[in-house]
């Protein structure tokens, strides 16, 4: 199983669009098996991925469905870890992934998991496990070939436990000069977690860890790449290019990379990567349409509203998620093999 969070703590990136589509490719078109965690207290990707009923009823006070919530509920109650037969997703019929739904009471367990953090980095048992939550849920997810989380976009603790928890991440990035500015936030504040993390848990009692033989108790998290999207292109000599407003900042995202993320994080650069893995222009009515029909974009019709030229662009969106995921998943082999 592979774990990778999609994150980046500027807002309005696309970030959610991106990951449903990219997980309902890898589970529909690369036929392996996905869970999808929607960690943002917004619940986006459940109300995006899941019917207006489906979703209606999952909320519905005498439903006991499983949410991202339960996750966190039994450790803030001093009762451990929730327990695996407790782990029940639901399915997404659409986008085919299964689903660990978001809940806005994830927000309340912000303050819970800051305070835990002080004792963590003093190697305190409590702390710890506290930390360790989502490394915990991720080690009772072996059936699944692919975990991948939605996050919030903030630099906080539920995000923090999260990406301690995970392999890899993806950053989306929009042509906008915040989300240039906010690159050196996530590698600086990835790479100290990561730092101060692994120092900590070094002073915890060997008796202690050896309770928690299932959790992974080193951080060590890289960066996979990044998409750039929602720009507007123009046709230039019979090609289409982004109109110069958004090339300016598109042209700088690499180099930014490099320097706020690969450097800090991936400590240096593998040669044969190309942390540029996909470029999603913006694609207007075809994402309202998706989401009012909640299905991938890829797999929109004629009932959806599809007409005329919406078909070649239907078909052009499958072919970026099949080019997006292929470089995504060719980046993240080179890293785990330390090929250079």
């Amino acid at each position: 199983m592979v774990s990778i969070a999609f994150f980046n703590n500027k807002g309005g990136v696309g970030k959610t669009t991106l990951l449903c589509n990219f997980a309902s490719f890898v589970q529909q078109k690369l036929h392996k098996k996905v869970l999808v965690v929607d960690a943002d207290p917004q619940c986006n990707t459940t109300s995006y991925v899941l019917d207006d009923d489906v979703c209606d009823a999952l909320y519905n006070k005498k439903n006991d469905q499983f949410t991202i919530y339960k996750i966190m509920e039994p450790l803030q109650d001093g009762l451990g870890y929730v327990d695996k037969e407790k782990v029940k997703p639901i399915l997404s019929e659409s986008f085919g992934f299964m689903l660990i739904p978001g809940n806005p009471r994830l927000s309340s367990t912000e303050d819970f998991l800051a305070r835990d953090w002080s004792q963590t980095l003093a190697g305190e048992t409590r702390g710890v496990r506290s930390t360790l939550v989502f490394s915990h849920f991720l080690s009772l997810c072996n059936d699944y070939d692919f975990v991948f989380f939605d996050m919030g976009p903030s630099l906080g603790a539920i995000n923090r436990s999260i990406l301690l928890a995970c392999e890899y991440f993806i950053t989306p990035m929009s042509a906008d000069i915040f989300s240039l500015l906010a690159l050196e936030n996530i590698g600086e504040s990835v790479s100290k977690w990561r730092e101060d993390f692994n120092n900590g848990i070094v002073k915890v009692e060997k008796s202690a860890l050896d309770r928690l033989p299932e959790i992974k108790k080193r951080c060590d998290i890289k960066f996979i790449g990044f998409v750039e999207q929602q720009y507007i292109k123009k046709t230039e000599n019979g090609a289409y290019r982004p109109v110069q407003a958004y090339e300016d900042i598109l042209q700088q995202i690499p180099s930014k990379i490099i320097e706020h993320i690969v450097n800090p994080i991936n400590k240096e650069p593998l040669m044969a990567i190309d942390y540029k893995i996909g470029s999603i222009p913006n694609y207007h009515s075809l994402v309202p349409m998706s989401q009012s029909a909640h299905k991938p974009i890829f797999n929109l019709s004629g009932p959806d509203g599809i007409v005329g030229a919406h078909y070649r662009r239907v078909k052009d969106y499958e072919e970026l998620m099949k080019e997006i995921t292929e470089k995504a998943f060719g980046n993240l082999e080179i890293i785990k093999n330390g090929r250079k």
